[in-house]
Order: C-alpha cells, then structure tokens, then sequence
C-alpha cells in the first residue's frame, strides 16, 4: 500500500489470501461506479492489482504502489495492465495524462491523503474522473468487526488498534467527501460499495489472518503464544455463533466517492 503509515505490506501472495480475493470483487463495483471516460487509467495505491485488473477490462491501465511485494505478485499474475513503484503524494507523471484515477482502500494508510487526492486531480485530464473508496470499518466490515471486538475483550492492545481503525476520519461517513473538499474538490457523488466475503469453515477465516499483512497481521505476529490461542478460541466461537463450524458469508462495505473534474 501506498506510503502505509499502519500497513504492513511484506508478501503478495499472502495478501491475496488474506484480502485480495474480495478486493477483486470490490474493485469490479468500484469501476462500475467511477463510470470512468475512455482512455488510460490510474490505480493510486494499487496493491495486488485488484482495481487495476479491472480498469484493464475498459483499456490501457497503470498500477502504482510502494509495496514492492505486491508490485512483484502483480507482475507475475497479470500481464494485461502496467505496475511500477511510485509514491501517492508524489506521482511520477505529467498534468492530464489519464481519463480517470482511483484509490481503492489506501487512502486511510497513506501519510498525506490530500497530497494524494491533489496528485491524482493533477494527472486526470479536465473531464476526467477521479474515485476513491475506503473500508466502512465501524459499521460495514464485518471480518473485522467480529475479530477486533472480540479480541478487544481479552487484550487491551487490541481494543487500542480497533479504536484507531475505526474511529479514523476517514473510515466515517462523511471522511472521503471531507478529504476532496480539503483538496479543492466539492462536488462529489457518494455511494456504498457492498461485496460478500465466502468463508468455507472458520480455518479459512483464519489462517490467512497471521499472514502478516496489514493492521490485523502486524496485530496477530505480535501476539505472544498463549493470547494468541485465547484470541483464536473467542473468535471461533464468534464465528460459530452456536452453529456447527462451515461456511459463514460475510458483509463488507466501503465508503465511495467520484467526481468529474
């Protein structure tokens, strides 16, 4: 991810397993949304190529991300867009190159949103559009929602993470169109991006949790052995909810913005 100030972005692979099989749906809503003109488009933050894959789907598509791990896995896996390392708040192209630009949930992880919502409005042509969305952790992600309030009745660290997460600007209704009007930006059209997340048994739920990636792997790698095992008794439970262990299909939500400029 883009400049993560809170993400831990070490193995491609392991996100894919942990978030990137639902952000490829997401990112499919997002472009149906961004309902970007013809011509060559920006994924900002582009991770695993999730948006990016799906942008290509319309034309010409370019990738950008700092995470060099995730640029390597989003070589190796999709030969149709381009990926190359650059930083959000510092674009490496010329004014008006694109017909659309989009940051697909990074905008929360990077050191300065608005250097990056301005960058992004800079290298979209006039006419163009630029979107972005980010998880509605506190009311629409429930993956996360049902582990961290779980473990935040057993660890005090936990709570301490959740409360950062889901109090953050912008995982708040209003943050994203709060965020582009700080960036000269007034004029937004807002939606909710919903996907489902297909759990086929709780070890499936799990396991690509201690993948190290993001908040809740830099959380799970630094869980001594026994609060780990606490942890993962309570969030079974959770998951089980008095059922028999199985597949569980779960809400995710984001918050969306676009605008024509």
């Amino acid at each position: 991810m883009t400049q993560a100030s809170a993400y831990s972005a070490s193995d491609g692979a392991a996100y894919e397993v942990f978030l990137g099989r639902w952000t490829r749906a997401l990112g499919e809503r997002m472009v149906e949304f961004a309902r970007f003109p013809e011509g060559m488009l920006l994924d900002v933050g582009c991770g695993t190529g999730s948006l990016t894959h799906s942008m290509a789907k319309r034309g010409p598509a370019v990738g950008i991300d700092v995470a060099l791990p995730y640029l390597a896995y989003a070589n190796r896996h999709d030969s149709g867009p381009a990926f190359v390392a650059g930083e959000a708040s510092q674009l490496p192209f010329a004014d008006g190159v694109f017909a659309g630009a989009a940051a697909q949930l990074v905008l929360n992880f990077v050191a300065d949103p608005v250097a990056a919502v301005t960058e992004m409005r800079r290298v979209t042509r006039k006419g163009g559009v630029i979107a972005a969305s980010v998880w509605d952790f506190r009311g629409g992600l429930v993956y996360q929602r049902m582990l961290w309030d779980t473990a935040a009745s057993i660890d005090p660290n936990a709570a301490r993470v959740r409360d950062r997460l889901f109090s953050a600007p912008l995982a708040l209704p209003d943050g994203l169109p709060a965020l582009f009007a700080l960036a000269g930006i007034n004029d937004v059209e807002t939606t909710s991006l919903i996907v489902r997340m297909e759990y086929a048994s709780f070890a499936d739920y799990w396991e690509p949790l201690l993948g190290g990636q993001g908040p809740v792997g830099a959380y799970a790698a630094s869980l001594a052995p026994e609060m780990s095992a606490r942890i993962q008794d309570a969030v079974r439970a959770a998951y089980r909810s008095g059922a028999p262990d199985g597949p569980r299909s779960l809400i995710a939500a984001a918050w969306a913005v676009r605008a024509a400029i």
